[in-house]
Order: structure tokens, then sequence, then C-alpha cells
């Protein structure tokens, strides 16, 4: 695997200073959260205490940063890039910030900036005009590169292990908590540092597609939605499938069935200069001409990277062409309120020659016990 180095952090900040000039932006705002660690190698603890980096159009990136934690800004792969500014508590937390910018400004700034912060340089300065990065730059992080793409792929194989993992265990007469904690405690065995999510979803909870695992007792007969992933080396993962406990009946079969068909053909119309919406259109029409298509209730996917969420997503309306390099989900579902539900997920990434899987355990409906 690719080591990630300065110069990776240093092709970063110049992408993003070079994105945030074409968007007419002065300069980007970098909030602590996965933007500052795609951009600075750095993931303060999220407290009151104002971290900002600036990023702009032209000129050097500067951070500022509470005092306590100078040290640990400075220990970063990407600290010989950074200007720091340091304020102490008790001082202006916001005046260190407000010197890196300019009256009639206009910048763009993190989604997960603090209401306090932006309110706070609002007031300062009334005529700045800050925008979202997913308004103003959806894509900013949308397109990987190799190194990430490996980090990426990583994780999928290591949840991949998890699921075969997992089929190895029994689901009748235990609840879903325990098949829950079964998938947690495996991501982390198989190398994730951080798990986001483990949905379990059996009998009628598999029709909610964000269900939370709850003391349901699985039972024969049952369709088990499992969704799980979390952070591994900094990048996420993300994969789901649906297991049955015993044989299926011939309807649940079916569902299955078209699920899977949806879910290749998504995968197969994936090219570069493709609308990011044709992929869900794709999905949506074979689950529609098989007569389920009200009970597709959600987009076909959604980007990934430092999070296990982020642009792009494949949704109607996005008209954004597919770029090489951008990976995200395709993970179509079918949800029978009040009897099952069936959803297959496997991250992929957009290449020259179309689309490769990094999830790749069968897509077929296992039969557990």
């Amino acid at each position: 695997m690719q080591e990630i180095t300065e110069r990776h952090f240093a092709e970063r900040l110049a992408r993003g200073a070079a994105q945030a000039k074409d968007a007419g932006l002065d300069a980007l705002l970098v909030a602590p959260g996965p933007d500052l660690a795609y951009f600075a190698d750095y993931l303060p603890p999220a407290t009151e205490r104002l971290t900002m980096l600036v990023i702009p159009g032209d000129g050097e990136p500067t951070m500022v940063v509470p005092v306590l934690e100078r040290d640990s800004a400075g220990a970063t792969r990407a600290s010989g890039l950074i200007r720091l500014v340091t304020w102490a508590d008790g001082e202006d937390e916001h005046g260190p910030l407000v010197d890196q910018l300019w009256s009639g400004g206009r910048y763009g700034i993190s989604d997960s900036a603090w209401a306090l912060h932006l309110l706070a340089l609002h007031d300062v300065l009334p005529d700045v005009r800050f925008e979202a990065f997913s308004a103003v730059l959806p894509m900013l992080r949308a397109v990987k590169g190799p190194d990430e793409i490996d980090r990426l792929a990583a994780a999928g194989a290591a949840a991949d292990a998890t699921f075969e993992d997992v089929l190895s265990l029994a689901f009748a007469g235990r609840a879903e908590t325990e098949v829950a904690a079964d998938l947690d405690r495996l991501l982390r065995e198989h190398g994730h540092s951080q798990v986001d999510f483990t949905i379990v979803g059996s009998g009628p909870n598999g029709a909610n597609p964000h269900h939370e695992a709850g003391p349901r007792i699985i039972e024969q007969g049952d369709m088990v939605v499992l969704d799980f992933g979390g952070l591994m080396d900094g990048y996420g993962s993300d994969t789901t499938r649906t297991v049955h406990v015993g044989e299926p009946t011939d309807e649940e079969h079916e569902v299955f069935e078209t699920v899977k068909r949806a879910q290749q053909a998504a995968f197969e119309a994936v090219a570069v200069g493709v609308p990011l919406q044709e992929i869900d259109r794709t999905a949506r029409s074979v689950i529609a001409e098989a007569g389920y298509g009200e009970f597709f209730i959600h987009r076909v996917g959604h980007g990934i990277g430092t999070t296990t969420h982020e642009p792009p997503y494949l949704v109607e309306g996005e008209e954004q062409p597919i770029v090489a390099g951008m990976c995200f989900s395709i993970e179509p579902g079918i949800y029978l309120p009040g009897r099952f539900g069936v959803r297959i997920e496997d991250i992929v990434v957009a290449t020259s020659g179309g689309a490769q899987r990094l999830n790749n355990t069968s897509r077929d409906l296992h039969i557990v016990q």
C-alpha cells in the first residue's frame, strides 16, 4: 500500500486552493472533521475551542489553533506546509482568524464548522459571504488518488472478511444486538479502528433501511439485512448483505433476485462521463419494472472516503458526471413495511474502463442458521 506523505498533502492543499479560485472563493475555511484530516492530517478533539485551517486561493495555508494543541498540530505529516497561529484561553479566539480574512470576501466553509464560530465571524465581518462546501464545492474530496483507493480497498476487504466470519455464527434465537456486537468485534479484529454502524434488521425490522439493532430475537424464516462499516487507516468501509434464516419463500426469493439484478445493472451502468443520477435511474427502473418501485425509498448510493458518507451522491437530479477516481456505494433495496427488507451494497471505484468493486463477497442469498 502506498504511504501517504507530505507530498500528498501538498497536492491536496494545492488542489483545494485551485478549486477555491475556480469557484470564485477567496479561501477555504476548513474546520475539524474529515475535511481537516484530508487537507492537514489533523483530527483534533471536537470541543468548543476554535481550530480552523485557511486555504487561500493564493498564498500560504494558515491554521489557527489553541495554544494547548500547538504541539499536536505541529506534529502531522502536513505540518511543514502550514503556518500555525495560536491563541490562548481568555483571548479573543476569533481575532487571529479574522486577521486572515477581509471585508467583502467570499469563503467556502466546512459543513462541520460549529455555528458558534460561524456566527461570531459573521458578527465581526457582516459583509463577508460564507458558503458551505457541500453547496459550493460538493466534489472537493470526491475524486480519490491511488493512495486513497488503496486504503478504501483494504477497508472493503476487511469488511468482506467480517461478513465471511459472521456467516458461520448462529442467528436464530439470538437478539439483533448480539449479531451487531459480533459485527463490531469482527470489524475491529480485521483492522478497523472505528466502527460507525452495525445495522441488523431482522424480519419486519429489515423494512427500515436505518434500523438500529434492538432486542428482537431473530427467528427461523427471517430475512436479515446486515449493513456495517467504519474506518480503517483513516478510510471507510460500508457494505450490505442480506441473509435468510432457513429456506426463503418464493416471494422472498423473487424480491431478493430483483434487488440483485438492480444492483448489477447499476454497477454495469457506471462509466466516466455518465451523470450520477443515471446510476440511480438504472437501479430504480429494474425495481419498478418488477412491480416494487414504491418500496425503493432511498437514493442508490453515496460517496465514501475519510467518512462513510460524503459526496458524490447518486440521486435523481445530480447531473455531475462520473469522474475516474470517484468512489461510491451502489445499494438498491426493497422494503415491504411490516414484513421484510432486502438490500445489497458494494463500494465501487469508477475507472476509465467502468466500475471496479471494492467488496467482493458473494451477492447471492446466504442461508444461515
